[in-house]
């Protein structure tokens, strides 16, 4: 660690006025006298309407009412700041330099509503990330890295075409076997892009060994990660290569830190988590001729765009049956009603809607309204606080345990509210 910070000395000591704009910063290297730009990471520059809008929050988030917001963030010595890195229950590094205080302080202020948005959303996202990164043995730290790469919205696509919660380019998908075609993209299937995300993360770490090096190959590329470290003459610490590798890749490991650091320590910098109301139930049928999903809609009585938000790998309105079986997911209480009304629901208007001509691409903004259905919990559960209860006592009705409880609601002590709803599972 204090070598760490000791070769970032060198462009940190020198750090001038940090003249900042909406999307990049500089850094002044005062050995070699060269001015160094950071990009903000793209998901640092969303606007909070636009995350309200992509999670369908007036369905879905709400705001804590017990816990406003305040418009200030509490100042903190550098000391607290490494003491709370310190304490992260991490293997990824986690250093403090000014690059890194640069990006907790745009968090902590600038970004506080995207914060709390985000804290919101990450109740239908993160379990789904840490069970994924669980099973293939990864760091679960890594689980807020799409929190840097998309701001944890799953419908997010940038300037060079990477594409849903882990912004997985077009060649990475392919080579974990992701279909994407014109009528199909697993990018913005959660599970599926998950999954490949933690395939490519595995694969960077067998290549370097390092989790500071396989996060900047993750944003970048290994063919330029491996170009600053040859320009580096071949050091192999990210905060040597750091000012070698591509500008909007060098705040990536600062922003990482920033949002671990953030997204554990909102509480003390004054930033209330929206809520999220509990998620609708649904269950799977297969699918094996063409249908469109205004079939679906006219018989089962379901809004097109809530179709839309629970099968999110479906670029069209149809849900291409033929080619192969696929999974339509629907509300628990419509797949009986799916299920029954299956032949007329395949007949229903099939020469109108079913030609090629009639196939309209989704308008991404109207899935995004309907996105926060998409994460559906089946096994989640909720109880409410009774008087006299505590947290021992609630886990052990529940048969779970009280460092659980304190982590499925992101508490940070053990007092409890008469009434409050915890999730237990």
């Amino acid at each position: 660690m204090k070598k760490v910070i000791t070769i970032f000395a060198a462009l940190s000591c020198g750090l001038a006025s940090m003249a900042q704009n909406e999307t990049e910063f500089k850094v002044q290297d005062e050995y070699s006298n060269k001015e160094h730009v950071i990009a903000w990471p793209t998901s640092m520059t969303i606007k909070a309407d636009s995350l309200l809008l992509n999670w369908n929050a007036q369905h879905y988030l709400y705001s804590d009412k017990d816990c406003e917001q305040t418009k200030d963030s509490p100042a903190y010595s550098e000391e607290d700041v490494k003491e709370r890195l310190r304490r992260l229950p991490t293997v990824i590094e986690m250093p403090y330099n000014d690059i890194v205080k640069e990006c907790i302080d745009k968090y902590a202020t600038q970004l506080r509503q995207q914060v709390s948005i985000i804290l919101g959303a990450g109740n239908f996202y993160i379990p789904i990330i840490e069970e994924t990164l669980d099973r293939f043995g990864l760091p679960l730290e890594l689980k807020y890295l799409p929190v840097v790469e998309s701001g944890l919205n799953p419908t997010a696509r940038n300037s060079s075409g990477a594409t849903g919660l882990w912004q997985i380019t077009l060649s990475t998908a392919q080579r974990y076997g992701m279909e994407i075609n014109s009528l199909v993209d697993d990018r913005y299937d959660i599970e599926k892009s998950t999954i490949a995300a933690a395939n490519y993360l595995k694969e960077l770490y067998h290549i370097y060994g390092d989790w500071n090096l396989v996060i900047a190959a993750y944003n970048c590329g290994p063919a330029n990660v491996n170009k600053a470290i040859h320009s580096a003459s071949g050091k192999t610490d990210y905060w040597s290569i750091y000012p070698y590798l591509p500008k909007e890749t060098r705040g990536i490991i600062p922003a990482f830190i920033a949002a671990n650091y953030i997204m554990n320590y909102y509480c003390e910098h004054n930033i209330s988590p929206m809520k999220a109301k509990y998620p609708i139930k649904t269950d799977t049928v297969v699918v094996s001729k063409n249908l469109h999903m205004k079939q679906i809609e006219a018989l089962c009585k379901i809004n097109e765009a809530d179709i839309q938000a629970l099968n999110p790998q479906y670029r069209t309105e149809v849900i291409p049956g033929v080619s192969k079986p696929r999974v339509l997911r629907l509300p628990s209480d419509k797949i009986l009603t799916f299920v029954d009304l299956q032949d007329s629901i395949y007949n229903y208007k099939t020469k109108d809607l079913l030609t090629k001509r009639a196939v309209t691409v989704v308008d991404t903004k109207e899935v995004a309204k309907a996105k926060a259905k998409a994460r559906a919990e089946h096994s989640a559960k909720y109880v409410k606080v009774r008087r006299g209860d505590t947290l021992g006592a609630i886990a052990r009705r529940n048969h779970t345990t009280v460092r659980n409880i304190k982590r499925l609601n992101g508490m940070r002590s053990d007092r409890l509210s008469i009434g409050k709803r915890l999730r237990v599972k």
